[in-house]
């Protein structure tokens, strides 16, 4: 089966260029220059259009466990979603449980995710027991094809290591070329804010943020650096938020130190305006690290633009607000943490685009092509080249439209977004040469996406 996409501009992240593009089975077969002939069973018109490699979101959660619930997507509806946001890979998290083996826990995910998914998926691995049998499982994990490893300085009794854990996990990176992911936020003191602020009184949403600075999170990642440094692993911050933050992330990277960081869509267009929002309307927006004052924005574009922040993931994890996020009502510290947002991280991101803080270019690299490197997918997955696989977005720049949780596909009852008009649209997705999504609606279903075993980061130096 042969499919031309006829009449486009490809983007890669190292240009754009007027070009058709063959598809052979699930593989693209060429580029072909405009006007030269070329048979082929299905002809899409990108006419006016971009063709860009499909999405890959570094950081989902589906169907995670958090405070007695679990995040409201399954492996099937948040790859559906994702398809709908041209979205064609994600690695979600495998979350180990204190008592439990890295491997069991792996089969669990398994499990979960093998036979659901409408897109290709991968995982990386949370560890929140580190001891020697977990230690030695890293190399059967690696093995396995999962070579991330997230650790926390956060949520002490349930996901926090104390620095001497993260010490041998990251000797252990080390030594098998694995990179540690970390959640940086001081946990220890901010339970300590959180205490506080609930002995006096102070219960509404909004405390999500306060007690959770941002100072916490600068700090948190000026430790995982030295001890990055003292051990000569790999660093991955996830979804830094703050300038603090990044500011530790850039003098890091300016001495050619093995740290990365991703940031997310929520800190690039959300603030502690929206956790302030009354009648409980903030707690749609609870996650962590929290929304920060309007003013880390900026930092962040300009992180993003100098490549001090590699790439923008969504971390998510969605709640529903009805019987879920309502679980905090008269105390924030049991609203579910997480939002949705996997359907339209691409959508956002290219509003960086309209706006001049992204150059077009950019917005493919940090939406699809540094992630392929960065988790080891690269050149199977993001970019637009003969041999990889047909995993292609036709994208309509000049589209409008409006977020709206009646809309959307997720498995959630509300919008982080709602109301907000974007241009730009995601007009036609492929999954390995497969139509499955166009204007007529979705054309794939649970099963066809494929567990992706990954290859170690290509960014080591």
């Amino acid at each position: 089966m042969s499919t031309l996409i006829r009449g486009g501009t490809v983007v890669n992240a190292t240009g754009a260029v007027a070009a058709d593009v063959l598809v052979q089975g699930e593989k693209i077969a060429a580029l072909v220059a405009p006007g030269f002939e070329v048979q082929a069973d299905t002809v899409i018109d990108a006419t006016g259009k971009y063709v860009i490699p499909g999405g890959i979101d570094g950081h989902t959660h589906m169907e995670m466990p958090f405070g007695g619930t679990s995040s409201a997507d399954t492996f099937e509806t948040g790859t559906v979603a994702a398809a709908w946001g041209g979205t064609t890979t994600i690695i979600d998290f495998a979350v180990q449980a204190k008592g439990t083996s890295l491997l069991s826990t792996l089969d669990r995910w398994h499990g979960k995710a093998d036979g659901n998914c409408a897109v290709d998926y991968g995982f990386h691995m949370i560890v929140s027991d580190v001891n020697d049998t977990s230690l030695k499982e890293m190399e059967s994990c690696i093995d396995a094809g999962v070579n991330t490893f997230k650790m926390f300085m956060a949520y002490p009794g349930v996901f926090y290591a104390t620095d001497g854990e993260i010490l041998r996990a990251m000797q252990k990176a080390r030594e098998t070329g694995a990179t540690i992911m970390m959640h940086a936020e001081n946990g220890i003191a901010i339970d300590q804010l959180v205490a506080q602020a609930l002995a006096n009184g102070h219960t509404d949403p909004v405390q999500h943020g306060l007690t959770r600075p941002p100072e916490l999170e600068g700090e948190a990642t000026s430790r995982a650096i030295a001890l990055a440094k003292v051990t000569g692993a790999p660093l991955y911050i996830v979804h830094l938020s703050a300038s603090h933050a990044l500011d530790a992330v850039t003098k890091a990277r300016d001495t050619g130190q093995n740290v990365f960081a991703e940031t997310c869509p929520q800190y690039l267009f959300l603030s502690l305006e929206d956790l302030a929002k009354p009648d409980f309307e903030g707690a749609k927006y609870v996650a962590s690290p929290p929304l920060r004052p309007k003013e880390h924005q900026t930092e962040l574009w300009r992180g993003l633009r100098t490549n001090d922040l590699s790439l923008v993931s969504t971390d998510h994890c969605p709640f529903c607000f009805k019987d879920q996020k309502e679980l905090g009502r008269g105390d924030f510290s049991k609203i579910p943490n997480g939002m949705p947002g996997v359907e339209h991280r691409m959508d956002l991101l290219h509003q960086g685009v309209v706006r001049g803080e992204l150059s077009l270019e950019r917005w493919v690299e940090i939406s699809s092509t540094t992630p392929a490197r960065m988790f080891g997918l690269y050149p199977r997955k993001g970019v637009i080249a003969p041999g990889a696989d047909a995993d292609i977005v036709v994208y309509d720049p000049t589209a409008e439209q409006t977020l709206s949780a009646a809309t959307h596909h997720m498995n959630v009852d509300y919008s982080a977004y709602e109301g907000m008009e974007l241009t730009g649209k995601v007009d036609t997705v492929l999954s390995r040469g497969k139509v499955v999504v166009d204007g007529a609606g979705f054309h794939g279903g649970a099963g066809h996406g494929r567990f992706l075993g990954r290859d170690l980061n290509q960014y080591l130096i």
